[in-house]
């Protein structure tokens, strides 16, 4: 994309507030960790998706920047907007990841992390180095200040191969803030021109496993305030109900 203007891409109206809108930050990654200490083993991955949405009601939101999900075991090689396949329910040493859009008082949060349920290296290898791709591009973009989005995801893609996975360049980051932010720019922080602006952007990093069918996810926003929180990925306890699945 050329010829782009970034005071209109990244605008927002006129009441934002960077304070409120790293208040509903905190608030959806609340909303992460009270849906992860509701994950069962054994849980269907339908079932899970309804107690997502109704975990996001009970934190008084109505409304949504995107539909929030949770995929379980093989669904995690989905990309977004993608059909889950039926079924799946979660294993006893398994990998499954959260994302959440939810809005309040007109600002949109987002927030998406991976989890496990056993001890398998690659599985925990692969949820880590989400983060850490996320990490090294949220300090190529602080350190390089005129680094573009487009260079981020080339950045992020190479060290997903250089690591021995596959990046999903169909989720190339967005927009947020006031909602609807799509109303400023609709478009992927992969296609930007321009170097990005804090409290603006979000950074997703979706990989795969290139033969097997597992992959992890890991989301947060481009920002100067506050310092990402070092990756530490611990095996999830859940309940167990059942067992199920595999690979």
């Amino acid at each position: 994309m050329s010829n782009q203007d970034a005071a209109v891409l990244e605008e927002t109206k006129a009441y934002f507030s960077v304070e409120k809108f790293h208040k509903t930050r905190e608030k959806a990654q609340e909303a992460v960790s009270r849906i992860v200490d509701q994950v069962q083993v054994g849980m269907l991955e339908e079932d899970a998706n309804a107690m997502v949405v109704a975990t996001l009601r009970e934190m008084g939101s109505t409304q949504a920047f995107h539909a929030p999900y949770i995929r379980f075991g093989t669904n995690t090689v989905k990309t977004f907007g993608a059909d889950s396949d039926p079924g799946i329910c979660l294993g006893e040493n398994d990998i499954f990841f959260i994302d959440v859009g939810p809005v309040w008082d007109g600002y949109e949060g987002d927030a998406g992390e991976t989890f496990l349920t056993g001890n398998n290296p690659e599985m925990k290898r692969c949820a880590l180095d989400a983060q850490r791709i996320f990490q090294a591009v949220e300090k190529k973009w602080k350190t390089e200040l005129a680094s573009t989005g487009e260079e981020l995801y080339k950045y992020a893609d190479l060290m997903a191969q250089e690591l021995g996975w596959e990046l999903n360049l169909d989720l190339g980051g967005h927009r947020l803030g006031d909602y609807p932010s799509g109303d400023h720019y609709a478009g992927p922080l992969s296609e930007i021109t321009f170097h990005p602006s804090p409290n603006r952007w979000m950074v997703e990093i979706h990989i795969r496993h290139p033969e097997h069918l597992f992959g992890a996810f890991y989301e947060d926003l481009l920002m100067v305030e506050e310092a990402v929180k070092v990756p530490e990925i611990a095996i999830q306890e859940v309940r167990e109900t059942g067992s199920c699945g595999g690979y």
